[in-house]
């Protein structure tokens, strides 16, 4: 258990990191770019700041007067990540269902995560994490953390089978994909093909299996 609370904390220090603010862009570097404007710098274009108020000039000002005036508005609106993984009990359930022990019956300890924190940084991942927060709270995490509940035991049965089991569902959404193509199969009802909207969603699906396999696969001591 010490194990998995270690291995715990590794990962949200790790994943907080990703919010730090960047410094890999010098202050001179900034300086020196130019403006943006909203008719893209063009002559023949509406000049903006003629016929808009100050107030609402521009996306920041824009925000933020809509913030003054609506609280809980749409356009500043954030996913409150924190309430919601503690209204659906996900840690609960992570626990109660021993994913965290089943990754580190795989490999996935507190060793092997501090390796992967160092290689996340340089490769740039949490930087970009970092600069895209809005994209990943609000874009993101809902659909990450909303369907957990029902997602968490069909995780742990995979963990639990290990990463043949991944392997084997990869090649089952690419061979569904496969038999939707060569049968031309349609929308009921519609007409349509049903080859380009399986394809965006079982291709994916077969990509985020097999690298899930081959990572599982490779943790083994």
């Amino acid at each position: 258990m010490v194990k998995v609370a270690a291995l715990t904390c590794a990962l949200i220090v790790g994943g907080a990191s990703a919010f730090a603010p960047s410094t890999s862009v010098p202050s001179d570097t900034r300086a020196t770019l130019d403006p943006l404007y909203e008719n893209f710098g063009l002559n023949f274009a509406e000049d903006q700041a003629e016929n808009t108020p100050d107030v609402i000039l521009g996306e920041a000002n824009y925000k933020q007067w809509v913030d003054e005036i609506q609280d809980n508005s749409f356009l500043n609106r954030r996913y409150n990540v924190l309430r919601r993984v503690r209204e659906l009990d996900i840690i609960g359930k992570t626990a109660e269902l021993g994913i965290l022990s089943k990754l580190e019956n795989l490999g996935l300890d507190l060793e092997t995560t501090e390796k992967l924190l160092p290689f996340l940084e340089e490769s740039g991942a949490l930087t970009i994490a970092g600069n895209n927060q809005q994209l990943l709270v609000n874009g993101i995490a809902p659909l990450l953390i909303e369907p957990a509940p029902y997602i968490l035991p069909a995780i742990a049965v995979l963990l639990e089978k290990g990463p043949s089991a991944f392997y084997a569902l990869g090649a089952a959404t690419l061979g569904l994909q496969v038999l939707i193509v060569t049968t031309h199969a349609e929308i009921p009802l519609t007409g349509l093909g049903l080859s380009a909207l399986s394809g965006a969603l079982l291709i994916p699906a077969t990509g985020i299996f097999a690298v899930a396999g081959v990572a599982l696969a490779s943790l083994k001591k």
